[in-house]
């Protein structure tokens, strides 16, 4: 006996088929890859005087210029933030690398993790790190960088940026003070060197060019 398939299943697996596949490229795409990188070197920073103004989440943010800033680097790790002030402001952070950490960054089993506006890592061995050096050189050479973009177009090319992307940023380090009508204040201050850790370590960049190099 001849059975006939119905051609709405039919219709509808098709379809379930290219949506699942819509979303695992998606989410491949999403997440990005673990890449390394030869070459590198490090940011570059200048002297920079001046300053911008935003309006954020009812909040008058005045953004200080501490240092002119560039960097080309490896993207490690990232991750969005959506909080009312400091996520309208900076609406992702970007760990970036360069140097040996970039160079190895395929070869050496790093865990890259953000969380909190805090970026930290581990591997499993250290002997593991054996080419880019120590744990300390491994700081030097990888940031957890803020990113405020000064305009609507740079916030869309930031927020495309996936890890495994070689990127380069141009702009200021920044110091930033906001407050609302209620007196309700908010500071968030940029680091100016790459060799400290924890608190006040990681770079509050308002970025005036932004480019995916792939």
């Amino acid at each position: 006996m001849e059975r006939r398939i119905n051609p709405g299943k039919i219709i509808f697996l098709t379809l379930l088929t290219v949506l699942v596949g819509v979303l695992v490229y998606r989410f491949i795409e999403g997440r990005g890859v673990r890449r390394g990188i030869k070459g590198l070197g490090e940011p570059v920073q200048t002297e920079a005087e001046g300053s911008a103004k935003k309006f954020i989440s009812g909040y008058e943010a005045d953004i200080t210029f501490k240092a002119g800033y560039e960097i080309d680097a490896l993207v490690v790790h990232t991750k969005r933030y959506d909080s009312k002030v400091s996520g309208a402001l900076a609406p992702v952070d970007l760990a970036l690398a360069w140097g040996k950490t970039a160079e190895y960054n395929d070869r050496i089993d790093f865990h890259w993790s953000q969380s909190g506006r805090y970026c930290s890592w581990h591997v499993d061995d250290i002997d593991e790190l054996m080419p880019v050096g120590d744990v300390e050189n491994v700081e030097r050479s990888a940031s957890n960088n803020h990113i405020i973009p000064a305009d609507d177009r740079i916030k869309r090319t930031v927020l495309k940026i996936r890890r495994g992307d070689r990127v380069k940023l141009e702009g200021y380090l920044v110091d930033v003070k906001a407050a609302d009508d209620k007196g309700n204040t908010f500071t968030w201050n940029s680091s100016t060197t790459r060799t400290d850790t924890g608190d006040g370590a990681c770079e509050l960049i308002y970025v005036t060019k932004a480019e995916i190099v792939k």
